[in-house]
């Protein structure tokens, strides 16, 4: 159910951010007055080689109906849904004193690239929002980089009163992390050069035991596969190289990939399950659990011009997962080579 939330709450920022983002974002830069000082003078540094297009987004005045919009909305938005999930699901487990656990090496750490990508999608969103309200550079960046931390604490602190779960000092580290990555990069460059983002493949296991303890564990939709299925997903960092090579002759849009993913795990900690009796319900510790390590090309949507708002629209929710693409995967001790990877 938290992932259920955390899959919501990153679509909606995703939507509502890039539907507020820039008109102007892909015009001439001498078009100066949809840009602060800042961004002035770091796109300056990309018109040496007559690079006429500027991909930063547009800076809006301070609108104070716009930020009690913002604010109400976020307060609103953000404490039906955490009111919503107590009454749905953690008021129905047993609740206890606040204590912590150790999930650090459950399911080959995906959980925590999980709420990495979750904290940094949600930071985007929020940000964006503060931009569209013409909050100045650096409040919106600390206030609305750091959102994506501050909603998925919350979800910890839940779990750190319920007594089937706890604060995870892991899960809030990865939070932080996905956060600080947002923050760190408007800081130092007022643009996102590395973007996270998400990829999933529905997988068929090829044998009945091991679909039905999918089935038990992950879901039977394809959705539910989506949010919990770690053996179908994988977490990329996305860098955009025409950002890095301003002079290059590279495509604005191209960006290389690297990606983390994991194989074989039908338990958090082992392939193997027992009843509430203790009784052995599944033993598959034949089966290998091991990492994959990937690189692949991939497409950065916000640097493709485009009129329409409902392109762009369309684009602000697809630039947060991965193109699809041919990929080079390391995993097992073998290198090998996939023509699509999604």
């Amino acid at each position: 159910m938290k992932k259920n939330l955390q899959a919501l709450l990153f679509v909606l920022f995703s939507v509502t951010s890039f539907s507020q983002t820039t008109d102007s974002a892909n015009r001439l830069i001498t078009d100066t007055t949809y840009f602060n000082k800042d961004t002035i003078n770091q796109n300056r540094n990309f018109t040496k080689n007559k690079i006429s297009y500027s991909f930063s987004a547009k800076e809006y005045p301070y609108n104070t109906k716009r930020v009690t919009l913002v604010a109400a909305g976020n307060i609103a938005g953000y404490g039906g849904a955490m009111a919503a999930l107590y009454k749905t699901w953690y008021s129905h487990y047993p609740q206890t004193h606040f204590h912590t656990f150790d999930d650090n090496r459950e399911w080959k750490q995906m959980d925590k690239f999980g709420h990495t990508y979750s904290a940094y999608i949600e930071s985007y969103g929020s940000m964006e929002m503060w931009r569209w309200a013409g909050l100045p550079r650096k409040q919106r960046i600390i206030i609305g980089g750091m959102s994506g931390a501050a909603y998925q604490t919350i979800i910890e602190v839940l779990d750190g009163f319920s007594a089937q779960w706890g604060w995870s000092w892991g899960d809030f580290g990865a939070n932080v992390v996905g956060s600080s990555v947002l923050v760190s990069q408007e800081l130092a460059w007022n643009e996102q050069r590395i973007r996270y983002k998400f990829s999933f493949h529905r997988k068929n296991y090829g044998n009945e035991q091991l679909n039905q303890r999918a089935n038990t564990i992950y879901g039977n939709s394809t959705l539910e596969r989506m949010l919990k299925d770690y053996n179908g997903q994988t977490y990329w960092l996305s860098a955009n190289l025409k950002s890095f090579l301003p002079q290059s002759n590279l495509p604005a849009w191209l960006n290389i990939a690297a990606g983390y993913g994991a194989e074989g795990m039908f338990g958090a900690r082992a392939n193997l399950a027992q009843d509430e009796h203790g009784n052995v319900i599944l033993d598959r510790r034949d089966i290998k659990r091991y990492r994959q390590f990937y690189i692949a090309p991939d497409i950065d949507l916000s640097k493709i011009r485009t009129k329409s708002k409902l392109v762009r629209l369309a684009f602000g929710v697809l630039n947060s997962f991965k193109f699809p693409a041919p990929s080079l995967e390391f995993s097992n001790h073998n290198l090998k080579l996939n023509w699509v990877h999604f």
